[in-house]
Protein backbone atom coordinates (compact mmCIF):
# COMPACT_ATOMS: atom_id res chain seq x y z
CA UNK A 1 0.00 0.00 0.00
CA UNK A 2 1.39 3.57 -0.44
CA UNK A 3 0.23 6.88 0.84
CA UNK A 4 -0.60 9.43 -1.43
CA UNK A 5 -0.12 13.23 0.12
CA UNK A 6 -0.31 16.33 -2.40
CA UNK A 7 1.20 14.48 -4.93
CA UNK A 8 4.34 13.03 -2.95
CA UNK A 9 4.85 9.26 -2.84
CA UNK A 10 6.26 8.55 0.76
CA UNK A 11 8.18 5.27 0.65
CA UNK A 12 7.36 2.47 2.98
CA UNK A 13 8.39 2.47 6.54
CA UNK A 14 10.74 -0.64 5.97
CA UNK A 15 12.26 0.70 2.79
CA UNK A 16 13.42 3.88 4.88
CA UNK A 17 15.23 1.54 7.18
CA UNK A 18 16.69 -0.77 5.09
CA UNK A 19 18.40 1.83 3.19
CA UNK A 20 19.76 3.48 6.87
CA UNK A 21 20.93 0.11 7.55
CA UNK A 22 22.61 -0.35 4.33
CA UNK A 23 24.47 3.30 4.47
CA UNK A 24 25.30 2.19 8.07
CA UNK A 25 26.78 -0.85 6.99
CA UNK A 26 28.78 0.77 4.09
CA UNK A 27 30.33 3.56 6.54
CA UNK A 28 31.14 0.74 8.92
CA UNK A 29 33.09 -0.97 6.06
CA UNK A 30 34.97 1.97 5.49
CA UNK A 31 36.08 3.04 8.96
CA UNK A 32 37.10 -0.54 9.48
CA UNK A 33 39.17 -0.79 6.37
CA UNK A 34 40.48 3.23 7.30
CA UNK A 35 41.23 1.46 10.38
CA UNK A 36 42.95 -1.71 9.27
CA UNK A 37 44.83 0.53 6.50
CA UNK A 38 46.39 2.92 9.24
CA UNK A 39 47.17 0.07 11.11
CA UNK A 40 49.19 -1.67 8.94
CA UNK A 41 50.78 1.63 7.88
CA UNK A 42 52.10 2.56 11.60
CA UNK A 43 52.89 -1.48 12.14
CA UNK A 44 55.69 -0.86 8.96
CA UNK A 45 56.67 2.57 9.40
CA UNK A 46 57.33 1.10 13.63
CA UNK A 47 59.84 -1.50 11.87
CA UNK A 48 63.05 -1.36 11.78
CA UNK A 49 64.94 -0.11 8.66
CA UNK A 50 66.85 -2.69 7.11
CA UNK A 51 70.39 -3.43 8.49
CA UNK A 52 73.63 -2.08 7.59
CA UNK A 53 77.15 -2.29 8.95
CA UNK A 54 77.58 1.33 8.44
CA UNK A 55 76.99 3.51 11.17
CA UNK A 56 75.29 6.74 10.92
CA UNK A 57 76.44 9.77 12.88
CA UNK A 58 74.11 12.15 14.69
CA UNK A 59 74.87 14.86 16.34
CA UNK A 60 72.04 16.48 18.63
CA UNK A 61 72.45 20.25 19.87
CA UNK A 62 70.98 20.95 23.32
CA UNK A 63 67.42 21.78 23.35
CA UNK A 64 66.96 20.18 20.21
CA UNK A 65 63.28 18.95 20.08
CA UNK A 66 61.49 15.44 19.91
CA UNK A 67 60.15 16.45 16.82
CA UNK A 68 63.45 17.60 15.38
CA UNK A 69 65.18 14.57 16.52
CA UNK A 70 62.98 12.37 14.98
CA UNK A 71 63.36 14.30 11.63
CA UNK A 72 67.27 13.94 11.66
CA UNK A 73 66.88 10.39 12.58
CA UNK A 74 64.68 9.49 9.30
CA UNK A 75 67.05 12.26 7.45
CA UNK A 76 69.91 9.54 8.64
CA UNK A 77 67.94 6.14 7.54
CA UNK A 78 67.70 5.35 11.18
CA UNK A 79 63.80 5.18 11.36
CA UNK A 80 60.90 5.42 8.65
CA UNK A 81 58.77 8.05 9.35
CA UNK A 82 59.67 10.87 11.72
CA UNK A 83 55.56 11.70 11.97
CA UNK A 84 55.51 8.13 13.03
CA UNK A 85 57.62 7.84 15.52
CA UNK A 86 56.89 11.01 17.05
CA UNK A 87 53.15 9.39 17.95
CA UNK A 88 55.25 6.45 19.19
CA UNK A 89 57.46 8.38 21.73
CA UNK A 90 53.83 10.45 23.29
CA UNK A 91 52.38 6.71 23.17
CA UNK A 92 55.50 5.23 25.29
CA UNK A 93 56.07 8.83 27.49
CA UNK A 94 59.61 9.55 25.87
CA UNK A 95 61.28 11.57 23.95
CA UNK A 96 61.89 14.42 27.39
CA UNK A 97 65.06 12.92 28.87
CA UNK A 98 66.78 12.65 25.22
CA UNK A 99 70.18 14.22 25.79
CA UNK A 100 72.58 16.03 23.69
CA UNK A 101 76.05 14.80 22.01
CA UNK A 102 77.18 12.74 19.03
CA UNK A 103 75.94 9.49 18.33
CA UNK A 104 76.64 6.49 16.13
CA UNK A 105 73.72 4.23 15.78
CA UNK A 106 73.51 1.66 12.90
CA UNK A 107 70.35 1.43 10.48
CA UNK A 108 68.37 -2.06 11.51
CA UNK A 109 68.38 -0.32 15.44
CA UNK A 110 64.40 -0.71 16.49
CA UNK A 111 62.69 1.97 17.64
CA UNK A 112 63.04 1.35 21.68
CA UNK A 113 66.83 0.36 20.95
CA UNK A 114 67.10 3.88 19.91
CA UNK A 115 65.28 5.37 22.43
CA UNK A 116 67.44 3.96 24.89
CA UNK A 117 70.59 5.01 23.44
CA UNK A 118 69.25 8.59 23.86
CA UNK A 119 67.76 8.60 27.06
CA UNK A 120 70.98 7.07 28.35
CA UNK A 121 73.63 9.81 26.62
CA UNK A 122 75.51 6.81 24.80
CA UNK A 123 77.43 9.31 22.75
CA UNK A 124 80.28 8.15 20.69
CA UNK A 125 82.76 8.98 23.61
CA UNK A 126 80.79 7.02 26.27
CA UNK A 127 79.29 3.90 23.81
CA UNK A 128 81.33 1.07 24.22
CA UNK A 129 83.10 -0.76 21.28
CA UNK A 130 82.29 -4.53 21.05
CA UNK A 131 84.73 -7.65 20.71
CA UNK A 132 83.72 -10.99 19.89
CA UNK A 133 86.18 -14.08 20.98
CA UNK A 134 84.96 -16.84 18.77
CA UNK A 135 85.65 -20.23 20.46
CA UNK A 136 88.95 -22.19 19.09
CA UNK A 137 90.68 -18.89 19.00
CA UNK A 138 93.87 -18.47 19.41
CA UNK A 139 95.82 -15.37 20.65
CA UNK A 140 96.85 -14.30 17.94
CA UNK A 141 93.86 -14.30 16.33
CA UNK A 142 92.36 -12.24 19.06
CA UNK A 143 95.27 -9.73 18.51
CA UNK A 144 93.94 -9.43 14.78
CA UNK A 145 90.77 -8.82 16.49
CA UNK A 146 91.54 -6.32 18.50
CA UNK A 147 93.32 -4.52 16.09
CA UNK A 148 90.23 -4.24 13.68
CA UNK A 149 88.01 -3.14 16.59
CA UNK A 150 89.98 -1.21 18.70
CA UNK A 151 93.19 -0.10 15.79
CA UNK A 152 95.91 -1.94 18.43
CA UNK A 153 99.10 -2.79 17.02
CA UNK A 154 98.56 -6.61 17.17
CA UNK A 155 102.09 -6.72 18.03
CA UNK A 156 101.36 -4.93 21.38
CA UNK A 157 98.63 -7.14 22.42
CA UNK A 158 100.98 -10.74 22.40
CA UNK A 159 103.50 -8.65 23.83
CA UNK A 160 101.54 -7.53 26.91
CA UNK A 161 100.37 -11.38 26.67
CA UNK A 162 103.08 -12.69 27.10
CA UNK A 163 104.93 -10.29 30.13
CA UNK A 164 102.20 -8.65 31.72
CA UNK A 165 101.89 -9.93 35.24
CA UNK A 166 99.56 -7.82 36.90
CA UNK A 167 95.74 -9.38 36.26
CA UNK A 168 93.59 -10.39 39.26
CA UNK A 169 92.12 -13.12 37.61
CA UNK A 170 92.27 -16.29 39.66
CA UNK A 171 92.89 -18.88 36.67
CA UNK A 172 96.25 -16.25 36.04
CA UNK A 173 97.26 -18.27 39.32
CA UNK A 174 96.79 -21.40 37.88
CA UNK A 175 98.95 -21.42 34.56
CA UNK A 176 102.15 -22.79 33.86
CA UNK A 177 105.12 -20.97 33.99
CA UNK A 178 107.38 -22.82 31.19
CA UNK A 179 109.76 -21.18 28.86
CA UNK A 180 108.40 -23.66 26.15
CA UNK A 181 105.09 -22.15 25.82
CA UNK A 182 104.53 -20.23 22.68
CA UNK A 183 101.86 -17.68 24.35
CA UNK A 184 101.80 -17.73 28.46
CA UNK A 185 98.17 -16.62 28.47
CA UNK A 186 97.19 -19.00 25.23
CA UNK A 187 93.31 -20.92 26.34
CA UNK A 188 93.13 -18.55 29.55
CA UNK A 189 91.47 -15.78 27.14
CA UNK A 190 87.71 -16.95 27.92
CA UNK A 191 85.98 -16.67 23.98
CA UNK A 192 82.40 -14.22 24.40
CA UNK A 193 81.58 -10.83 23.11
CA UNK A 194 83.18 -8.12 24.85
CA UNK A 195 82.00 -3.81 25.26
CA UNK A 196 85.00 -1.77 26.13
CA UNK A 197 85.33 2.32 25.89
CA UNK A 198 87.83 2.96 23.25
CA UNK A 199 90.63 3.88 25.50
CA UNK A 200 91.05 0.61 27.14
CA UNK A 201 94.06 -0.68 27.75
CA UNK A 202 95.20 -4.04 26.58
CA UNK A 203 96.09 -5.14 30.13
CA UNK A 204 92.71 -4.69 31.47
CA UNK A 205 91.40 -6.66 28.29
CA UNK A 206 93.21 -9.08 29.21
CA UNK A 207 92.50 -9.33 32.82
CA UNK A 208 89.34 -8.90 31.75
CA UNK A 209 89.06 -12.16 29.44
CA UNK A 210 90.36 -14.45 32.39
CA UNK A 211 88.05 -12.70 34.68
CA UNK A 212 85.62 -14.48 32.16
CA UNK A 213 86.77 -17.43 32.51
CA UNK A 214 87.13 -17.34 36.30
CA UNK A 215 83.03 -16.60 36.11
CA UNK A 216 82.25 -19.29 33.50
CA UNK A 217 84.08 -22.16 36.01
CA UNK A 218 81.38 -20.89 38.49
CA UNK A 219 79.09 -23.44 36.33
CA UNK A 220 80.80 -26.12 36.42
CA UNK A 221 79.36 -29.10 39.09
CA UNK A 222 80.65 -28.53 42.31
CA UNK A 223 82.98 -31.44 42.32
CA UNK A 224 85.33 -30.61 38.56
CA UNK A 225 88.15 -29.67 41.37
CA UNK A 226 87.97 -33.16 42.34
CA UNK A 227 87.62 -34.44 39.60
CA UNK A 228 90.97 -33.39 37.84
CA UNK A 229 92.66 -34.18 41.35
CA UNK A 230 91.50 -37.58 40.92
CA UNK A 231 92.78 -38.27 37.84
CA UNK A 232 96.28 -36.41 39.02
CA UNK A 233 95.46 -33.31 36.36
CA UNK A 234 96.39 -30.19 36.79
CA UNK A 235 94.47 -27.12 35.77
CA UNK A 236 96.97 -26.39 33.25
CA UNK A 237 96.52 -29.71 31.97
CA UNK A 238 92.74 -29.87 31.97
CA UNK A 239 92.58 -26.22 29.74
CA UNK A 240 94.93 -27.81 27.42
CA UNK A 241 93.04 -30.63 26.79
CA UNK A 242 89.45 -28.57 26.45
CA UNK A 243 91.76 -26.46 23.58
CA UNK A 244 92.56 -29.96 21.82
CA UNK A 245 88.82 -30.69 22.60
CA UNK A 246 87.80 -27.73 20.52
CA UNK A 247 89.76 -27.42 17.90
CA UNK A 248 89.42 -31.06 17.15
CA UNK A 249 85.17 -31.39 17.92
CA UNK A 250 82.39 -29.19 16.09
CA UNK A 251 79.13 -30.93 17.44
CA UNK A 252 79.20 -30.67 21.24
CA UNK A 253 77.95 -34.01 21.88
CA UNK A 254 81.04 -35.33 20.20
CA UNK A 255 83.61 -33.44 22.76
CA UNK A 256 83.15 -35.87 25.48
CA UNK A 257 83.93 -38.60 23.09
CA UNK A 258 86.71 -36.90 22.06
CA UNK A 259 88.00 -35.93 25.08
CA UNK A 260 87.71 -39.77 26.44
CA UNK A 261 89.73 -40.80 22.97
CA UNK A 262 92.77 -38.43 24.22
CA UNK A 263 92.16 -39.51 27.85
CA UNK A 264 92.91 -43.17 26.67
CA UNK A 265 95.74 -42.29 24.81
CA UNK A 266 97.79 -40.99 27.23
CA UNK A 267 97.19 -43.24 30.17
CA UNK A 268 98.28 -45.66 27.10
CA UNK A 269 101.41 -44.32 26.24
CA UNK A 270 100.63 -43.00 22.96
CA UNK A 271 101.08 -40.23 20.67
CA UNK A 272 98.29 -37.97 20.98
CA UNK A 273 99.18 -37.12 16.73
CA UNK A 274 96.31 -34.34 16.69
CA UNK A 275 96.68 -32.42 13.30
CA UNK A 276 95.24 -29.08 15.40
CA UNK A 277 98.42 -29.28 17.45
CA UNK A 278 100.80 -28.97 14.19
CA UNK A 279 98.40 -26.45 12.82
CA UNK A 280 99.10 -24.11 15.85
CA UNK A 281 103.26 -24.05 14.70
CA UNK A 282 102.10 -22.00 11.97
CA UNK A 283 100.94 -18.11 12.17
CA UNK A 284 98.07 -19.46 9.07
CA UNK A 285 96.31 -22.64 9.30
CA UNK A 286 97.25 -24.70 6.21
CA UNK A 287 94.49 -25.96 4.03
CA UNK A 288 96.43 -29.49 4.26
CA UNK A 289 99.03 -30.88 6.33
CA UNK A 290 101.79 -32.81 4.40
CA UNK A 291 104.12 -35.23 5.73
CA UNK A 292 107.32 -32.41 6.39
CA UNK A 293 104.87 -30.60 8.20
CA UNK A 294 104.10 -33.90 10.52
CA UNK A 295 108.00 -33.99 11.31
CA UNK A 296 108.60 -30.28 12.42
CA UNK A 297 110.36 -30.09 15.86
CA UNK A 298 108.35 -28.72 18.35
CA UNK A 299 107.29 -29.56 21.94
CA UNK A 300 103.99 -28.96 20.23
CA UNK A 301 103.82 -31.32 17.39
CA UNK A 302 102.07 -34.16 19.16
CA UNK A 303 102.93 -36.76 16.38
CA UNK A 304 106.92 -36.46 17.43
CA UNK A 305 106.08 -36.20 21.07
CA UNK A 306 104.30 -38.04 23.23
CA UNK A 307 101.79 -36.72 26.08
CA UNK A 308 100.55 -33.07 25.89
CA UNK A 309 101.74 -30.37 24.28
CA UNK A 310 103.37 -27.61 26.66
CA UNK A 311 99.70 -25.69 27.02
CA UNK A 312 96.66 -24.93 24.85
CA UNK A 313 96.50 -24.05 21.61
CA UNK A 314 93.15 -22.22 21.33
CA UNK A 315 90.90 -20.54 23.40
CA UNK A 316 88.52 -23.47 25.05
CA UNK A 317 84.66 -22.83 24.82
CA UNK A 318 82.75 -24.53 28.49
CA UNK A 319 81.09 -27.40 27.08
CA UNK A 320 85.12 -28.13 25.56
CA UNK A 321 86.13 -27.66 29.40
CA UNK A 322 83.47 -29.62 30.63
CA UNK A 323 84.28 -32.73 28.29
CA UNK A 324 88.20 -32.62 29.42
CA UNK A 325 86.60 -32.45 33.10
CA UNK A 326 84.10 -35.36 32.35
CA UNK A 327 85.88 -37.23 29.50
CA UNK A 328 83.18 -40.27 28.00
CA UNK A 329 83.85 -43.68 29.49
CA UNK A 330 85.04 -45.65 26.47
CA UNK A 331 87.37 -47.62 25.42
CA UNK A 332 88.06 -45.20 21.54
CA UNK A 333 91.36 -44.48 20.43
CA UNK A 334 91.20 -42.94 17.45
CA UNK A 335 88.49 -40.96 15.41
CA UNK A 336 88.39 -39.83 11.88
CA UNK A 337 85.72 -37.36 10.48
CA UNK A 338 83.09 -38.55 8.68
CA UNK A 339 83.20 -36.39 5.50
CA UNK A 340 79.38 -36.03 4.81
CA UNK A 341 78.78 -32.75 5.55
CA UNK A 342 77.59 -33.82 9.56
CA UNK A 343 81.05 -32.08 10.29
CA UNK A 344 80.97 -35.46 12.69
CA UNK A 345 83.33 -38.36 13.09
CA UNK A 346 83.87 -42.47 13.40
CA UNK A 347 85.65 -43.67 16.19
CA UNK A 348 87.59 -47.04 16.22
CA UNK A 349 88.64 -49.28 18.79
CA UNK A 350 91.22 -50.03 17.46
CA UNK A 351 93.67 -49.44 14.40
CA UNK A 352 91.61 -51.71 12.11
CA UNK A 353 88.46 -50.39 12.89
CA UNK A 354 90.13 -47.11 12.18
CA UNK A 355 91.18 -48.47 8.65
CA UNK A 356 88.03 -49.53 8.07
CA UNK A 357 86.25 -45.86 9.51
CA UNK A 358 89.06 -43.95 6.74
CA UNK A 359 87.57 -46.02 3.90
CA UNK A 360 84.12 -44.94 4.61
CA UNK A 361 84.86 -41.38 5.07
CA UNK A 362 87.20 -41.57 2.00
CA UNK A 363 83.59 -43.11 0.30
CA UNK A 364 81.37 -40.22 1.80
CA UNK A 365 84.02 -37.74 0.50
CA UNK A 366 83.86 -38.84 -3.38
CA UNK A 367 80.22 -39.32 -2.71
CA UNK A 368 79.75 -35.39 -1.52
CA UNK A 369 81.62 -34.23 -4.24
CA UNK A 370 79.72 -36.13 -7.21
Amino acid sequence: MRTWSKGVVVAPFSRVKKIVVTLIVIVLIVVVVASVGTTLYVKEALQPVPESSKPQTIMIPPGMSPISIAELLERKGLIRSARIFTYYLKYVQQGSKFQAGEYEMLPGMTNDAIIDTLNKGLTVKEQGIKLTVPEGYTVRQIADKVQQQFGIDPALFIEKAQQESHFTAQVFTKMANQAQLKSRLEGYLFPETYEWSKDIKVEDMLNNMMLELDKKLEQLPDNWQQAMADRGQSFHEMLTIASLIEREAVLDEERPLVSGVIHNRLRKKMELQIDATVQYLFDKPKDRLFEKDLQTESLYNTYLHKGLPPGPIASPSLSSIKAAIYPADNNYLYYVTKKDGTKAHYFGENFDQHQKNIAVSKKNESTLKK
